[in-house]
């Protein structure tokens, strides 16, 4: 298993694929190396997605039901 120190964080990973999409619309980059920052892009771009997943399903709210405190995940919790 991956240290915590080796993951980049979700901050990180979104400003490179920022300074990645920039480049890209730049159009000043050669067909290859277009690729493979189009790989490396979509690689982050599923990084994120996967850190946001966690991070939607750690999202929960403490509602008071008959009371008793449970928890709910939060989309639930706003509807």
């Amino acid at each position: 298993m991956p240290k915590k120190e080796d993951k980049p964080d979700f901050e990180t990973s979104l400003k490179k694929l920022e300074g990645i999409v920039r480049e890209l619309e730049s159009g000043e980059k050669g067909l290859e190396e277009s690729l493979e920052l189009f790989e490396k892009g979509v690689t982050l771009a599923k990084g994120l997605t996967a850190q946001l997943e966690d991070a939607k399903r750690k999202v929960e709210v403490l509602t008071k039901e008959g009371g008793k405190l449970s928890r709910k995940p939060f989309a639930e919790a706003q509807g």
